[in-house]
């Protein structure tokens, strides 16, 4: 066959055609996508703009796959090569792995979107994966039986080699129901600071993972935990303090022990008209112990905020109103000091 004769033939002719025309509609699906996504993201709702997001280039790649398996069939019907029996398979595995593909870029856009928009991180990023989990999975299946693999021996296998996963990855499904517990009970959340008595951990969570916790610790080092430690451990999250606490105790000379009564009410009074201190919460100050070298009183109470550098500022600020009326009474602080008797020699 002469070059002439083949690009004469009907058979290339109708496949460079099938070609083209699937260059011209991606090419004209792709603009009419773009118009409409410059559109919807003019909207409120992230519902179009994340479903249009997605499904920009699976369209596309879907449009090149109908148009080649076209062109395929074509040249297998004219040739005997044996491509006939593949193409429909290959069709479908490819389908099947695009609307996957949509479906995951779908969920991942309605996350981040949720996200930027305030909602839970936790609990996004749990249903969030739970979903691209379970599209995966129910796409792998389809896919197995499409290629002759038998879907209930694979399920009745799972039923019966579970046991024996089970034993040999024990720690890695305890991490993983432990991740689970994690985003049900939510006793922390990312960007929660948590620490725990019983370990030396301390830091702000940046990431909850189906087998790992990240943590940054507060000079900045990435701890990673096995989310089964969870479990086994007392765990705090100061983030979620109502309130910060202001727990001094100071002590006077015994010298200035006719003013205690009046510094300890001045105190509670400059306290109880505190713009940052909370007054639905414990005030207490009161005269509390005769020390070895000191008066001591004690003051106790809280702020209204929970911010850390906050907090120390107006901690403080109360403190050097305390200070000041210690000195405004004429009073000084106590120090530790001895008093040496020397009882006279007797002749």
């Amino acid at each position: 066959m002469t070059i002439v004769d083949w690009f004469t033939n009907p058979t290339v002719i109708l496949v460079f055609s099938i070609v083209f025309t699937t260059l011209i509609l991606n090419y004209i699906v792709r603009k009419f996508l773009d118009g409409v996504l410059k559109r919807v993201e003019n909207t409120k709702t992230v519902w179009d703009d994340a479903l249009f997001h997605a499904a920009r280039r699976p369209v596309a790649w879907l449009i090149w796959v109908l148009g080649i398996a076209w062109a395929a069939e074509v040249i297998a019907n004219k040739t005997s090569t044996g491509l006939a029996e593949i193409i429909e398979p290959v069709r479908y595995v490819a389908v099947v792995s695009l609307i996957a593909l949509f479906l995951t870029r779908f969920i991942r856009e309605i996350e981040t979107r949720f996200i930027t928009k305030g909602s839970d991180v936790t609990t996004v990023t749990a249903l969030g994966k739970l979903l691209r989990i379970s599209v995966l999975i129910t796409a792998a299946l389809s896919v197995l039986q499409t290629l002759g693999v038998s879907v209930s021996g694979i399920l009745a296998f799972g039923g019966v080699g579970g046991i024996a996963v089970g034993f040999a990855a024990k720690d890695l499904l305890a991490n993983f129901f432990g991740g689970l517990m994690i985003y049900l009970d939510r006793p922390f959340a990312v960007g929660d600071w948590i620490r725990s008595p019983d370990r030396e951990i301390e830091g702000t969570v940046v990431d909850i993972g189906w087998r790992l916790t990240e943590i940054r610790t507060f000079d900045q080092r990435p701890l990673y935990l096995p989310n089964s430690v969870f479990a086994t451990i007392a765990l705090e999250n100061p983030s979620r303090m109502r309130n910060r606490r202001i727990y001094e105790t100071i002590g006077v000379r015994y010298e200035d022990v006719s003013t205690v009564e009046a510094i300890v009410n001045d105190v509670r009074t400059m306290l109880e008209n505190h713009p940052d201190i909370a007054q639905n919460r414990t005030l207490i100050v009161n005269f509390n112990a005769f020390s070895d070298s000191s008066i001591d009183f004690f003051v106790y109470t809280f702020t209204k905020t929970t911010n850390w550098v906050e907090f120390h500022g107006i901690k403080e600020r109360v403190l050097l109103e305390i200070v000041g009326i210690i000195e405004s009474h004429g009073a000084e602080f106590a120090f530790p000091t001895s008093t040496i008797h020397i009882s006279p020699e007797s002749d």
